[in-house]
C-alpha cells in the first residue's frame, strides 16, 4: 500500500473548494516540470483521507496533489521540516523527491515523494498489537524530545478547550442520527471529564498531530513508516496518543501509555481529543467516506469502554 503523505485522498464531494485532478493533468505537470520522469506510468492510488489525491508514479514514487488550499499548506510545511526529522526518528518517514508548482491549470504546489511500502493497520486485526504499540511509542517519543528550532505550532496541538464548540455540537448531531447507535450522554461525559483534566504545563513537545491508521504503514504486524506530516509541529503532548483508542486494543494500549509514561491528566486529555476528533468525523462522514467513518466509530466504542 502506498505511503506517500495522506491528509490523503479527497472524495471530490466532501469538500467545496476542491480541485478535480486526474492521470493525464499528473502526466502533463510532470513532463513539463520534472522531464526526466516524463513517460512513467502514471496510476490513481485510492485511499481513504480527506485533503489529497495520490499517484503512483512508476514504480518508486508518488504524486501527491492537494486538492483544497490546506493541503498545498501542508506540502510545504513539509519540504522545510521533513528533510530535517528524517535522520532524527526511528522510523522512515516520506522523502520528497520534487517540488512541484503551479501549472496546467493546477492552482497549488505539489509533491513527489519516494514509494514507501507497507500496509495501513486496521484496528482489530493487528498481528502483532503489542510489538506495534512500542514501536508507536518510540516514535511518539523521539518525535517530544527533538530539540528543533524554530518549530510551527501544531495543527492539533492546543488547549484542549479550544475544540469544545464543534465537539459538543458534534455529539447533539449525533443524538439525531440514532442509527449510529452512540451513548451521547457517555460521549459528553467522557469529553466534560477532558475539559476538567489540567492543562499541559510544561514546555510544547514536536508532535506528527494526526496519528490515524491512514498515515502509518506496518510490514509483517511492525511499524514500518510514518507518512502525512501536515499537521507537525509543538504543541500538547496529549496530541499523539490518538493511537491507543483509534487502533491498539485495550492490553497493547496500556503497552503503549507505559512505554510513553503518560501521565493521568494527559492520558484523558489525549483521550477526550481522540474522541472529539471521532464524534466531530462520524456524522461527517457516514455516508461517503467508509474508512473514516468506521475508524470514527471504533474510536467511539473504545473511549466509552474505557470511561
Amino acid at each position: 500500500m502506498s505511503t506517500a503523505p495522506t491528509h490523503s485522498e479527497l472524495h471530490p464531494d466532501l469538500h467545496p473548494g476542491s480541485h478535480p485532478t486526474d492521470d493525464a493533468l499528473v502526466r502533463r505537470l510532470v513532463a513539463g516540470q520534472f522531464p526526466q520522469w516524463a513517460g512513467l506510468p502514471v496510476a490513481r492510488f485510492a485511499s481513504g483521507g480527506t485533503v489529497n489525491a495520490m499517484y503512483r508514479l512508476g514504480g518508486d514514487m508518488v504524486v501527491r496533489l492537494p486538492l483544497v488550499r490546506g493541503g498545498a499548506e501542508d506540502l510545504s510545511l513539509e519540504r522545510e521540516w521533513l528533510p530535517r526529522l528524517a535522520s532524527l526518528l526511528p522510523t522512515p518517514v516520506p522523502e520528497v523527491l520534487g517540488a512541484g508548482e503551479p501549472a496546467e491549470g493546477f492552482p497549488w504546489e505539489w509533491s513527489v515523494y519516494r514509494w514507501l511500502a507497507g500496509e495501513n493497520p486496521e484496528a482489530g486485526a493487528l498481528s502483532e498489537p503489542r510489538l506495534l504499540a512500542g514501536d508507536l511509542a518510540a516514535f511518539v517519543g523521539e518525535m517530544r524530545g527533538l530539540t528543533l528550532a524554530d518549530a510551527p505550532s501544531a495543527y492539533r496541538g492546543g488547549p484542549v478547550a479550544s475544540l469544545d464548540r464543534s465537539t459538543r455540537a458534534a455529539i447533539e448531531e449525533l443524538r439525531g442520527i440514532p442509527e449510529e447507535g452512540v451513548d451521547c450522554d457517555a460521549a459528553l461525559a467522557a469529553w466534560e471529564e477532558a475539559l476538567r483534566a489540567p492543562v499541559w504545563g510544561g514546555p510544547p513537545v514536536w508532535l506528527h498531530a494526526d496519528l490515524m491508521p491512514g498515515n502509518l504503514l506496518v510490514d509483517g504486524g511492525r511499524l514500518s513508516s510514518v507518512i502525512d506530516f501536515g499537521c507537525m509541529g509543538v504543541g500538547d503532548p496529549a496530541c499523539d496518543l490518538f493511537p491507543a483508542w483509534n487502533l491498539l486494543p485495550a492490553d497493547a494500549r496500556e503497552v503503549f501509555r507505559d512505554a510513553l509514561g503518560v501521565d493521568d491528566a494527559t492520558w484523558i486529555r489525549g483521550r477526550g481529543r481522540t474522541l472529539s476528533q471521532a464524534v466531530i468525523a462520524l456524522p461527517h462522514y457516514r455516508k461517503t467516506n467508509p474508512a473514516m467513518a468506521g475508524n470514527a466509530r471504533h474510536v467511539i466504542r473504545a473511549v466509552l469502554g474505557e470511561s
